[in-house]
């Protein structure tokens, strides 16, 4: 079974354009959006079998990812 995909643009496909303007012109956005990007790779890589970890490793990079989405969110939905 193949991880769910949890990139911003899949995400939120309503908001692409904003996505885009913001990762083009807000250095802070830009910077959350790479970070949230790493640590969804990692938990994909993670969840493929690929990598290998405790599983409370695991659930605080979820945590994280999520916590960044959230950031990022907010700054789509007010921008």
């Amino acid at each position: 079974m193949k991880p769910e995909k949890h990139d911003l643009h899949h995400e939120f496909p309503e908001h692409h354009d904003r996505i885009h303007a913001l990762k083009t012109g807000n250095a802070h956005f830009a910077r959350l959006f790479d970070e949230y990007h790493d640590v969804n790779r990692e938990v994909r890589r993670i969840e493929e079998g690929v990598e290998n970890t405790s599983d409370v490793y695991l659930e605080d990079l979820k945590k994280k990812r999520l916590m960044l989405k959230d950031q990022l969110l907010d700054m789509i939905v007010h921008a």
